[in-house]
């Protein structure tokens, strides 16, 4: 196993040893679907937000050719989950649009490609003990944003929690926070333009690093290929150091 850089923060080093344990699986199967439904529900029930899921917990992005489901599995057990979508200028299914369609149809129109994260959802009766959740759970968009070379990776999120993308993902305000009527509340969208702060992201957090075989069991459709593993094993202790740079569209 490679030894983890002295130069990184206590927090950056805790989140690498927390790798150890975690596993992600692209979730394919009815009965991993069904687990993610149904820890959907649970997070969104103890936030009171089932409303911001109006056509039901899964809906038809779920199985969009350009979408991704994740779940996060901690010891074995499924303690949270995410949903990517890769937009291009050809393929324009987001959740953000929804919201913010000129906002998303601009970045398109203007020949960038996106990770739209959405339907974050983590177990309400673990968030409180494992604080890192959220990092490692948003940590695919990341290594979507390297195996696509991506332009943008999007935040569409509640204003309160814009500072975090600000601080975490060096994001930018695209539209402030407003009323988003599919909604009924106030949303923000925020954006990483990962082709500036690439480096400097993946060197402040290393947790953030994947490797060419992890990006690709994550995200792969090769009909050509084999089916991704049930489970992908996270990567970023065994990056040399020397090929930071080659992980995001640099």
């Amino acid at each position: 196993m490679a030894s983890i850089p002295l130069n990184i923060s206590d927090f950056s080093r805790k989140l690498l040893e927390i790798l150890d344990h975690v596993e992600y699986r692209r979730i394919e199967s009815t009965e991993d679907m069904e687990d993610v439904e149904r820890l959907r529900w649970k997070a969104y029930k103890a936030h009171d937000v089932l409303a911001l899921a109006p056509k039901g917990l899964l809906d038809d992005s779920d199985f969009d050719s350009h979408a991704y489901v994740f779940g996060l599995y901690y010891y074995g057990e499924l303690v949270s989950t995410i949903r990517l979508h890769y937009a291009t200028p050809e393929h324009r299914v987001t959740q953000s649009g929804g919201a913010f369609p000129e906002a998303i149809d601009a970045l398109l129109d203007a020949g960038l490609t996106l990770i739209d994260p959405a339907r974050f959802a983590a177990d309400p009766e673990l968030t409180a003990d494992l604080p890192w959740i959220p990092y490692l759970t948003l940590r695919p968009s990341i290594v979507a944003a390297a195996y696509f070379r991506a332009a943008r990776v999007l935040q569409f999120c509640r204003p309160p929690h814009a500072a975090f993308y600000k601080r975490v993902f060096y994001a930018d305000t695209i539209v402030p926070g407003r009323l988003a009527k599919n909604y009924g509340i106030d949303m923000t969208l925020m954006a990483t333009n990962v082709i500036e702060v690439g480096r400097k992201l993946l060197t402040r957090y290393p947790f953030f690093i994947s490797s060419a075989s992890e990006q690709r069991m994550m995200f792969s459709r090769d009909p050509d290929s084999t089916l991704p593993s049930l489970t992908i094993v996270p990567t970023a202790r065994f990056v040399p150091e020397g090929q930071l740079g080659t992980d995001l569209p640099l």
